[in-house]
C-alpha cells in the first residue's frame, strides 16, 4: 500500500468517526480509482456508511467531501455516491515513481507461503501442444508472480507416465515400429512416440479389439512385467529428451518432477485404507468407490446420489488414484501452506471430486488446494485432438512464429545492421513474447482462438506492441543518458510541473499495474497483470506522442518527465518478465 493511500484511509477513518460515530478499520477502506482522471485519484464509495447512519449516499458523501482535510491533497470533491480525492502532484509522481524505481512493482507480504504450484502435466505419448503451451505460460506466470511478493514457491510438474494412453503408443511402436529410433527417424523423441500414438488410433478404429490388447499391457504394467516395463522405460527416455528441450525453449522450468507411476500405488494405498475404515465402499463388481453428497453433486440420470470411481473392478487405478496419492505426498513432504493446481477446465469435475475425496478422508490440507481452470484453445478448424494428428504442436507453432517474427524484423531492419545471431536472437525473444502474451491476456477461464498473426502484430493487445513500447522508453533514456538503476532524486525533481492529462494518465497506469500485480495473486489470474501492462504500454505512447520528453528550454520539465518515462521502464520490465517475456532494449 502506499503511504499516500494509507494517509487517505487514516484521515477517512478519522473524518467518518467525528461525522457519525462509525468506527472503521483499514480494511473497511476500499479506494478505487475514478473513471476519469480529471475526476480525481482516488475515489471512496458512501453506499454501507450511509446504510447504517440512515442517510442517502449522496449526503454521506457531501458530508465526508465537507469535513475531510488533508495537506497531501489539492482537492476532495463529492460526486454523487462518491468522495473523489485529488492528491498534490508533486506527492503524488514522487511516491509512485520512487517507489517503482528504488522497491518495484510488487508489495513484499507480512505472511510468506510455502506454495507449490503444479503445471503442465503432459502425457509422455505425444508432444507438447498449443494447450499445454497456455497451461505453461500460465503456471510460470504465477510462479513469478508469487515469488515476487516473498514467498517460497515450488514449480512442479507431474508426469502423466503411465496408464492406458501409454500403453497405446507402446503397443503400437511394438506391432508396427519394427525397431525404429528417433534417431533413425530423425526425429524429437516426443514426436516420434507421438507418431505411434496416432497410428494405434487410426488401426483401433479397424480393429477395435485392440483395446483388450491394450489392457492387457496395462495389467503387466502394474505386475512389474520385465518386457513391458523395459518397453516403457525406453519410450518414456525419448520422451522427457524431447521434453526437454521444449521446456527451455518456451522458458519452463521446475523445481520438482512427480511421476504418476510412482505416486499411483500411494494413491492405492490410500483407497484401500479409506476401504476397511468405511470412507468408500466396494461393488458388487468389485469396483471400489466414493459416494458424493448430493448437497454438492447433485443425483445422476437415475435419481440416485452420484459416485467416484477409485478403483477398477480388475484392481487397476483411475487418476484420481494417482493425485489422492500426490496430493498427500505433497503436503507430507513439503509442509505447503497452499497448493495449486493449473489445469484445464474439462477437470473441473475431476477436481471437484478430489478436493471432496481428500475431506472425506480428514485430510486438513484439503481446504488447502485450489484449481486454477482454463478453457480450450481452438484453432481455425476446430478444437486440437492429438489422437488424429490433428494438433498444433508446440515445436510447430514456436518454429513458425519465430520465422514470422523474423519476416516482421527484415522489414524494419532496411539498413541490414542485424548480424545473423541477433536477428535470431530477437525472433525467438518476439515470438515466445507474442505467444506468452496473447495466452496470458485472456481470462484464464475462457476458450481461446489462437491468431498466429495477430498474436505478431506490434499495434494493439500483443507481447511485441508491449516489448516495442519498452525498447522506445529504453532509446528515450539512452539518449538522455540515464542509467536503468538510477533512482529519483526526489530534491532535485520538480514534479508539480507534470500537469498534462498524459502524464497524469501515465501515473495513474503506474498506480494500476502495482494494484494489477496483488489482484493477479490474489485472484490467481495473471490476466489482471497482462491487461495492466498492455495498458501502460499504451498510456505510454500516448504519452509519447503528446508530449517531447526532453525540452532543451526547460531541464526541470525535461528532468521531471525523464524520471517519469525511467518509472515506466521499470514496471514495464518487471512486468514482462513475471510473465515470461524477455525484454529488448532496441528492436
Amino acid at each position: 500500500m502506499l503511504k499516500i493511500e494509507k494517509k487517505i484511509k487514516k484521515e477517512l477513518i478519522k473524518t467518518v468517526a467525528k461525522s457519525f460515530k462509525i468506527k472503521l478499520s483499514l480494511e473497511d477502506i476500499v479506494l478505487k480509482f475514478p473513471p476519469n482522471i480529471a475526476l480525481g485519484d482516488f475515489c471512496f464509495e458512501t453506499f454501507e456508511i450511509a446504510k447504517k447512519i440512515g442517510r442517502t449516499a449522496q449526503e454521506t458523501a457531501k458530508i465526508l467531501s465537507q469535513n475531510l482535510k488533508l495537506d497531501i491533497l489539492d482537492k476532495v470533491e463529492a460526486m454523487g455516491p462518491y468522495v473523489n480525492f485529488k492528491v498534490k502532484n508533486n506527492i503524488l509522481f514522487k511516491e509512485i515513481l520512487g517507489k517503482i524505481v528504488k522497491k518495484g512493482l510488487a508489495e513484499k507480504t507480512k505472511q510468506k507461503e510455502k506454495i507449490m504450484i503444479e503445471y503442465l502435466s503432459p502425457n509422455t505419448n505425444k508432444p507438447l501442444h498449443l494447450g499445454h503451451l497456455r497451461n505453461g505460460a500460465l503456471g510460470s506466470a504465477l510462479v513469478e508472480i508469487f515469488k515476487a511478493s516473498g514467498n517460497k514457491v515450488i514449480s512442479a510438474n507431474l508426469i502423466n507416465d503411465r496408464g492406458v494412453h501409454i500403453c497405446k503408443s507402446m503397443l503400437s511402436w511394438l506391432k508396427w515400429g519394427g525397431g525404429e529410433t528417433p534417431e533413425t527417424a530423425k526425429m524429437k523423441g516426443d514426436h516420434f512416440v507421438g507418431k505411434w500414438y496416432v497410428k494405434y488410433g487410426l488401426e483401433e478404429e479397424k480393429k477395435p479389439t485392440l483395446k483388450d490388447e491394450v489392457q492387457e499391457m496395462l495389467k503387466k504394467w502394474e505386475a512389474e512385467d520385465k518386457e513391458v516395463r523395459e518397453l516403457w522405460q525406453k519410450m518414456n527416455a525419448w520422451v522427457y529428451k524431447g521434453f526437454k528441450e521444449t521446456y527451455q525453449k518456451f522458458g519452463l522450468k521446475f523445481d520438482v518432477f512427480f511421476y504418476e507411476s510412482k505416486t499411483y500405488k500411494l494413491g492405492k494405498d490410500i483407497v484401500e485404507k479409506g476401504l476397511k475404515k468405511g470412507v468408500f465402499q466396494k461393488e458388487a463388481n468389485g469396483q471400489a468407490v466414493a459416494q458424493l453428497p448430493q448437497s454438492k453433486f447433485g443425483l445422476n440420470k437415475d435419481g440416485k446420489p452420484n459416485k467416484k470411481v477409485l478403483l477398477r473392478a480388475d484392481g487397476t487405478s483411475v487418476y484420481t488414484t494417482q493425485d489422492l496419492g500426490t496430493a498427500v505426498e505433497k503436503f507430507k513432504k513439503y509442509k505447503l501452506d497452499k497448493s495449486i493446481y493449473v489445469v484445464g477446465s474439462e477437470q473441473d469435475y475431476h477436481f471437484k471430486c478430489l478436493f471432496e475425496i481428500l475431506s472425506q478422508l480428514s485430510f486438513d490440507f484439503a481446504e488447502k488446494c485450489y484449481h486454477l481452470s482454463y478453457g480450450m484453445v481452438y484453432l481455425p478448424e476446430g478444437k486440437m485432438k492429438s489422437r488424429e494428428g490433428k494438433v498444433v504442436d508446440g515445436d510447430g507453432l514456436i518454429a513458425e512464429m519465430e520465422e514470422m517474427a523474423k519476416e516482421e524484423i527484415k522489414k524494419r531492419d532496411l539498413k541490414n545492421k542485424l548480424s545473423l545471431k541477433e536477428l535470431n536472437e530477437r525472433a525467438c525473444k518476439i515470438a515466445l513474447g507474442a505467444i506468452k502474451f496473447y495466452l496470458l491476456i485472456a481470462n484464464a477461464p475462457t476458450d481461446l482462438h489462437f491468431d498466429p498473426k495477430q498474436s505478431l502484430s506490434f499495434e494493439g493487445k500483443t507481447g511485441p506492441y508491449c516489448l516495442y513500447s519498452y525498447a522506445r522508453a529504453k532509446s528515450v533514456l539512452r539518449k538522455a543518458n540515464i542509467k536503468t538503476k538510477a533512482t529519483i532524486q526526489a530534491k532535485q525533481t520538480n514534479f508539480s510541473l507534470l500537469k498534462e492529462r498524459e502524464a497524469l494518465a501515465l501515473a495513474r497506469g503506474l498506480l494500476e499495474i502495482k494494484i494489477a500485480l496483488k489482484d493477479a495473486q490474489a485472484e490467481l489470474n495473471p490476466s489482471k497483470l497482462t491487461q495492466a501492462v498492455y495498458n501502460l504500454a499504451l498510456l505510454f505512447n500516448q504519452f509519447y506522442q503528446a508530449l517531447p520528453v526532453i525540452n532543451k528550454k526547460n531541464p526541470n520539465l525535461t528532468q521531471a518527465r525523464l524520471k517519469l518515462v525511467e518509472a515506466v521502464s521499470v514496471a514495464l520490465k518487471q512486468g514482462l518478465n513475471l510473465l515470461g517475456l524477455e525484454t529488448l532494449d532496441e528492436m
